[in-house]
């Protein structure tokens, strides 16, 4: 049931509703090929667009397809987004710091749409499918013109349309399951690099995150639109595709019996000719033998894998709903480091969740320490409305969690290091990205291993080529090297 709100006679606001994005109801889902209706073609004549991203890749692919709809209209992208004529933040609502980010942007854009009321404001992305944080737009934010979410994307034409005829906040959040919308155009960022979406939404309901609510049901894609989209990509020189889904390695468990998986697309776009494959982020409880076999054998899979683990202490992994143990996670480690050898894992994991101890902590410092993570993205517990763990009790001061959250960063830095150092005089394959930003005459990009390597060089051609670079200093963060003739 959609959640409308009467605006006005011709006009009304679809809210979000928690309670029905909570519901699963199995129903069959619906590819869209995307259109646009021709009077809307010319929309953004001779106007410009710019478009703010925060959060994770699915973001940014999805921030590709919104700038790739708004050039369909006529817009052009502006370079500067206080000379533009609509401005678009494609929001995260992960963590609360994330939500914070946003209101102070807004707060900057207040004074410009003061100056300039015919700016069209945009928020979309996970924030808006938040009842929240949707009223506190409407609320305390009324020059915005338009919030829509994840859902939407397709209907940003005239979402546009109705912001331009009406001096009230348009609204379209729509909280179901979630369709799959094919053929949409795309600005993508880089020549050599694409994400390509493989699936959407989640099914696992972790008790920490609001994803299931914001994106929807787990859905794939038909795997014949995928292996399209790569083929096409091959055609026009990219050299590197990542693959995305919110819990990536579940791919196909919708479709069908389930017989295709997610090792079986590997294997597929490894035929492609694609020269790299990268994917993020695989759910433990999801990689299977099948995934494992393809990252042994396809060519083209890349020797690294992100694998958040969340915690290291069963007990809060059970509470956390992760539907994995310790034991079985570190079986997995194994399995991979044993057919793919000299495989890099990186992780995430939650510092402090409500109830956690000091002793069950100690235990995630050392399944940091016994798997070896050559890097970690580590955050101190975020409580978010409408997940299982915002009620739940948490006796942990933020001063403690703080003084944990440290504790793990001098381990997970280490793993960084010493990752690095392994490479000291080997030669890594690196797509050069572009000039380093760390001094004059140095280009960068990354290893096969996902290591940001800087070496120097001057040469602007070798941009979205990859070279030889053999490695001849290990910093945390990065490695150095020589270009190799």
């Amino acid at each position: 049931m959609i959640n409308e709100k009467k605006l006005d006679k011709d006009l009304k606001r679809v809210m979000p509703s928690l309670k029905e994005a909570r519901i699963r109801r199995n129903k069959e889902v619906e590819t869209i090929n995307f259109q646009i209706d021709p009077k809307y073609i010319n929309l953004g004549k001779d106007k410009t667009y710019f478009i703010y991203t925060y959060g994770c890749q699915g973001n940014e692919a999805d921030s590709e397809i919104m700038a790739g709809i708004l050039e369909a209209i006529g817009y052009k992208h502006s370079e500067d987004p206080l000379l533009a004529d609509i401005v678009l933040l494609n929001t995260c609502a992960i963590r609360e710091n994330a939500e914070q980010r946003i209101w102070g942007v807004l707060g900057q854009l207040k004074g410009r749409k003061r100056n300039n009321p015919d700016l069209l404001i945009g928020i979309c992305g996970c924030m808006p499918q938040e009842e929240n944080a949707t009223n506190k737009l409407l609320e305390s934010y009324p020059f915005v013109d338009i919030i829509f979410g994840t859902h939407n994307r397709g209907n940003l034409p005239k979402l546009i349309f109705d912001a331009y005829l009406s001096k009230a906040t348009v609204v379209e959040v729509i909280s179901g399951e979630g369709n799959i919308l094919e053929n949409t155009p795309k600005v993508r960022e880089s020549k050599t690099k694409a994400w390509v979406h493989i699936m959407y939404g989640c099914d696992e309901f972790c008790t920490y995150c609001i994803v299931p609510y914001t994106r929807g049901k787990e859905r794939s894609r038909a795997k014949e639109d995928i292996i399209n989209e790569v083929n096409e990509l091959v055609k026009e020189g990219y050299i590197e595709v990542t693959l995305l889904g919110q819990n990536v390695n579940a791919y196909g468990k919708d479709l069908g019996n389930g017989e295709y998986t997610f090792g079986d697309l590997l294997f597929d776009i490894d035929k492609t000719g694609i020269e790299r494959v990268r994917f993020t982020s695989p759910h433990p409880r999801d990689m299977d033998d099948r995934a494992m076999e393809a990252m042994a054998k396809c060519k083209s899979v890349m020797p690294h894998l992100h694998f958040p683990v969340q915690s290291g202490n069963d007990r809060v992994l059970k509470i956390m709903n992760r539907k994995y143990t310790r034991e079985i996670y570190l079986e997995k480690i194994k399995k991979l480091k044993e057919l793919v050898p000299g495989i890099s894992i990186t992780t995430d994991i939650i510092v402090g969740y409500p109830g956690e101890t000091y002793e069950e902590f100690k235990d995630t410092v050392s399944l940091v320490e016994e798997a070896e993570f050559e890097g970690a993205f580590t955050f101190i517990f975020s409580p978010r409305e409408g997940t299982p763990a915002f009620s739940m009790e948490d006796p942990i001061s933020l001063e403690e969690k703080h003084k944990w959250f440290d504790e793990l960063v001098e381990h997970t830095n280490k793993g960084y290091l010493n990752g690095h150092e392994k490479f000291i005089g080997k030669i890594v394959k690196v797509l050069v990205d572009g000039e380093s930003k760390s001094g004059d005459g140095m280009l960068c990009g990354y290893s096969e291993h996902n290591k940001l390597t800087h070496f120097k060089s001057d040469d602007l051609s070798l941009v979205g080529k990859i070279v030889n670079v053999k490695v001849t200093e290990a910093k945390t963060w990065f490695m150095i090297g020589e270009l190799c003739e």
